[in-house]
């Protein structure tokens, strides 16, 4: 079976794929990956192809049969619903031998190596772009773990630019931040497995409002992404009870000095005025 998920499988073969069978992998990651779960048939009729172009398209991207592609989907549905015990007995049951210091640093390193080979680099300077236009507000807002790294990403953006606003991570505050949301603002969700119902419905809501959607999620994908403007769908897994952060970190970490390179006048200039207020205040300590 391949190691990539279905959708990767899908989507690095889209340009061989037939109209019809385009046709069927759209409806297959529409709502990914419970979509795929259905019987042949109820697959066909969704899509409205006929069943041989299932089982052409789904051995075209690289399954033996439809009961394959189907085993693939399940391995993937219970990943992306698993909680933390259940993911920590997974990598706990099937451990190798060498110490989990070499085994987590495998896993992350690898999940970085996967990360920045999927990011296409237009994608990447279209959300760098996006985040520099001082024309428009950034508003980021992060989940009940994620919310670590928009605070870190909110920091430094609020630096590097103005009018950028850190969305409260209560949800019945919510409302109060969607007042200010303009046509075309930014904004920044983080998002990944369990994926959060309330972050949904906010984004949902933004985007009604006319707001662009940056999403960073995980290799599952939130259901934010299907109507964000640009997602990163970032590699999470670790042997732990725990997803790592270390991927959505590093990519943070690139779009902030992307940014402010960007920008680097206007930058250094906030930056000069905030040591000067530093000062002011002795917030950091003079030796």
């Amino acid at each position: 079976m391949p190691a990539d998920t279905v959708a990767d499988n899908i989507r690095g073969m889209i340009d061989d794929l037939t109209r019809s069978e385009r046709q069927l992998a759209d409806i297959i990651l529409k709502n990914y990956p419970a979509s795929g779960l259905g019987t042949i048939t109820t697959l066909a009729a969704a899509a409205a192809v006929s069943t041989p172009t299932v089982a052409r398209m789904v051995q075209k991207i690289g399954y033996s049969g439809f009961t394959e592609f189907q085993a693939a989907l399940r391995v993937e549905l219970n990943e992306k619903i698993s909680g933390p015990i259940a993911r920590r007995d997974v990598w706990a049951n099937n451990a190798p031998d060498a110490h989990l210091l070499n085994r987590f640093t495998d896993a992350v390193t690898s999940n970085i190596r996967q990360t920045l080979g999927e990011i296409d680099t237009a994608t990447f300077e279209q959300a760098c772009n996006m985040l520099g236009d001082t024309n428009r507000s950034v508003y980021i807002v992060g989940g009940r773990i994620t919310r670590a790294l928009a605070d870190y990403f909110f920091l430094h953006m609020q630096v590097i630019r103005p009018r950028v606003i850190h969305i409260n991570s209560i949800s019945n505050a919510w409302p109060h931040y969607l007042l200010d949301v303009k046509k075309d603002d930014i904004v920044v969700v983080f998002d990944i497995r369990r994926y959060e119902n309330s972050t949904l419905r906010l984004a949902e809501a933004a985007k009604e409002r006319g707001a662009q959607i940056i999403l960073f999620t995980d290799q599952w994908q939130s259901p934010i992404s299907e109507i964000a403007d640009v997602y990163f769908a970032n590699r999470i897994a670790v042997p732990s009870a725990w997803d790592s952060s270390v991927t959505g970190m590093l990519l943070c970490e690139l779009i902030i000095a992307y940014v402010q390179e960007q920008h680097w006048e206007t930058t250094r200039e906030r930056m000069e005025d905030l040591d000067t207020l530093f000062d002011k205040t002795k917030f950091f300590r003079k030796f």
